[in-house]
């Protein structure tokens, strides 16, 4: 079904649309927001796994059940 989506005569047609639409002053803004944006998201993921694997686990307290007469 995506056999070959990606094919150099498919991104220049992608590559001219979005020319023709956000105009070739608006493209590398576009481009760099988009790029940040991934590096942003791409930071806070690592910083997620970070966290997780610093954290101790959970544990219970220990209790010493014992019964009183």
């Amino acid at each position: 079904m995506f056999e070959g989506l990606f094919q150099p005569m498919h991104l220049l047609v992608i590559f001219g649309i979005a020319l023709l639409v956000f105009g070739p002053k608006k493209l590398p803004e576009l481009g760099k927001g988009i790029g940040e944006g991934i590096r942003g998201f791409k930071s806070a993921m690592k910083d997620q796994v970070l966290e997780a694997e610093q954290k101790p686990p959970e544990t219970k307290p220990l209790t010493l059940d014992t019964k009183v007469n």
